[in-house]
């Protein structure tokens, strides 16, 4: 069975719209203000090489497919199966990449393969937690509040999601990676 998990950057007060300058947020590009660490991003740069597969939404996709096939720091992912849970995408275009339905998801982890990473992809997440589908969650957390926007939790669950914390990693930057299991 493979493992999911999903991965974000999230300010203190649990946002994680826009961290790195997508348009129509107020705070679009937060994360930039938080000097970076190169450790920090080689912790993220890894986890391509951890994953098997990456899952991830309609608007997740919209934006990542426009630009990341023409970066070569996102390579891994470009090469990886990539499954989009989505109403409105119907004919990716980004190299290897299938539509399937939310009922289809735990169906994936069943299969072969490494990890499923979601990055990004809230709505989906938030879905996903619900569901009891996610196994990992891996936060790179920047000490700035944002006041407002989206993030990855779910609001309206009927039950409370309990995580435990199995690493935690602080830059010199002041933002923590933490990487918390869901109990079962």
């Amino acid at each position: 069975m493979r493992s999911l998990i999903t991965t974000h950057f999230i300010s203190l007060d649990g946002v994680a719209e826009a961290p790195g300058g997508e348009e129509g947020y107020r705070h679009a590009g937060w994360t930039f203000d938080v000097e970076g660490d190169p450790a920090q991003y080689e912790r993220k740069g890894s986890e391509q090489d951890e994953a098997g597969a990456f899952l991830m939404g309609g608007r997740s996709y919209d934006a990542f497919s426009q630009v990341w096939p023409t970066m070569d720091y996102f390579a891994g992912w470009n090469a990886m199966p990539k499954y989009v849970v989505s109403s409105t995408v119907t004919d990716p275009q980004w190299e290897n990449t299938a539509v399937i339905s939310f009922d289809e998801v735990a169906g994936l982890k069943e299969t072969e393969g490494g990890p499923i990473f979601v990055q990004g992809s809230m709505l989906l997440t938030q879905s996903l937690l619900k569901a009891g589908l996610v196994d990992e969650m891996r936060l790179m957390v920047f000490p700035v509040i944002l006041g407002s926007g989206r993030g990855p939790f779910p609001t309206d669950a009927e039950d409370k999601v309990t995580l435990t914390l199995a690493d935690s990693t602080t830059y010199a930057n002041g933002v923590q990676y933490q990487v918390l299991r869901t109990q079962r």
